[in-house]
């Protein structure tokens, strides 16, 4: 059960991950930019001028690698805190009245339901 949850919850944030890590790569491109560019003064100084391809090689790269460990982090946190407030919702007020393991089903179940469907829809 644990080995499909978890297999459940990376293609669900991978998913998720995928839709936000195209803004993440706009919105962190300066910072990126003007890093990589100080890297590669460093580089130039002790070796010969760097071709303005290998440094926007270099951006792209490391922008593409910011983007993806952030979106990525964002995404699990989005589907566990969602998961957790569906759980908690679902627990403590509409199944209150069901016996310990309907509730503890129902609520993990229908959480991991909702869950899946809002981050693997499109759009």
């Amino acid at each position: 059960a644990v080995v499909s949850t978890q297999s459940g919850h990376y293609g669900r944030d991978k998913n998720v991950k995928y839709s936000l890590k195209h803004k993440i790569a706009q919105r962190r491109h300066a910072g990126v930019t003007a890093e990589v560019m100080q890297q590669v003064a460093d580089a130039s100084s002790e070796k010969k001028k760097t071709v303005k391809k290998e440094k926007d090689d270099r951006v792209l790269f490391k922008k593409t690698e910011v983007a993806d460990l952030e979106a990525t982090h964002f995404s699990i946190f989005y589907n566990n805190a969602l998961f957790l407030f569906l759980t908690i919702i679902l627990s403590f007020y509409v199944l209150k009245n069901f016996s310990p393991g309907a509730n503890y089903l129902g609520s993990s179940v229908t959480s991991a339901c909702v869950v899946a469907f809002l981050s693997t829809s499109s759009g």
